[in-house]
């Protein structure tokens, strides 16, 4: 297993290194000076002017400039906004807890529909039940995000006026941020119109929730469904089974612990996908997250912006689907007999 770690480790940082690369070439490729596609700063005095080319080390070679890059961002140096000229780490601590709610909300949705709907189509003995379930999850899998963003804005937030299109939280509502999610924020408040705000905070999340929700359902879903399949037909299902342990018992004791293992890998490597869809709901409902604030930077052309919310996305999704795959090789005999066998 350590070997196994060693190789994690050293993709970790060969695909980390090759994003800081990509970032790197395409800040020298800016139309702008070097000094305020790497900081940010508008019109810096001389003082500010010799200390980028310190920190960023500018008169040096390529490689060095390249070194030097990596230890500033590294640092959580990302430089200023462009356009608000507000530190970059700054604005993304502001937005970061949205984005991880909005999240979190979306795939605990899935997870929870997701598995049992594919635990039932495996079990089920209907062969119209099985197709059925899973000319869903196709269907759900090829629903454009944005189609069904708008779709659901314009049923359930316009045409029914049930839940808000836009934002996390009524204006009216003053919540102080204490962790950022603001559901929690809003339990730990002392306002007196706290449960008021959470109910609408609550609200807020609806429309967001599900349309981010509908992708990761369908691949788990699938995942289950395909895991299930297989599991259901080892052999000690089978003894199990000849124990005398009914239906439900061999699902949840035996089977469904072994097919959650696939599941958890197949999810990891959709993580990319899914992070798009993210952003992409959050321009639909304006949700204030990382989306939403890396899209306007975009807009905006801002570019230290641009360079700070692509690298911690894309961060995030190497570290986590890295994590993940861990997780799965651990809790996996068949894969820790092929690590030990290979050692």
């Amino acid at each position: 297993m350590l070997v196994y770690l060693l190789k994690r480790l050293n993709l970790l940082i060969a695909t980390t290194l090759a994003l800081f690369l990509v970032l790197f070439i395409t800040t020298k490729s800016l139309p702008t000076s070097p000094q305020e596609a790497l900081t940010g700063k508008l019109n810096p005095s001389a003082e500010h002017l010799q200390q980028v080319q310190l920190d960023y080390g500018l008169e040096k070679s390529n490689l060095e400039q390249f070194y030097f890059y990596i230890k500033q961002r590294l640092s959580g140096d990302f430089g200023l906004s462009i356009t608000t000229q507000i530190e970059i780490s700054s604005e993304l601590q502001q937005v970061l807890p949205a984005s991880l709610e909005l999240g979190f909300y979306s795939l605990f949705l899935a997870t929870l529909l997701g598995i049992p709907i594919g635990v039932f189509a495996a079990m089920i003995h209907s062969k119209f039940w099985q197709d059925a379930i899973l000319s869903a999850t196709i269907t759900a899998y090829s629903v454009p995000v944005f189609w069904l963003g708008i779709s659901l804005s314009l049923w359930f937030g316009i045409e029914l006026d049930w839940f808000p299109v836009s934002e996390r939280q009524n204006l009216l509502y003053q919540i102080e941020p204490v962790t950022g999610f603001l559901v929690i924020d809003c339990i730990l408040s002392d306002s007196e119109l706290k449960w008021f705000a959470l109910n609408d905070a609550l609200r807020h999340l609806v429309l967001p929730t599900l349309t981010l929700a509908l992708l990761p359902l369908a691949i788990i879903t699938r995942a289950t469904f395909n895991a299930m399949i297989e599991v259901m037909s080892q052999n000690y299902i089978r003894a199990a089974k000849a124990r005398g342990l009914n239906s439900l018992q061999v699902v949840i004791k035996h089977a469904l612990p072994n097919a959650l293992l696939p599941v958890l890998r197949q999810f990891g490597n959709s993580l990319g996908m899914i992070a798009s869809y993210a952003i992409i709901t959050e321009v639909i409902f304006s949700w204030p997250g990382i989306g939403s604030w890396l899209l306007a930077a975009i807009n905006q052309r801002d570019y230290t912006a641009i360079q700070g919310g692509v690298l911690i996305v894309s961060l995030f999704i190497i570290v986590s689907t890295i994590l993940i795959d861990i997780i799965h090789t651990w809790f996996n005999p068949l894969s820790r007999k092929e690590l030990y066998g290979k050692g």
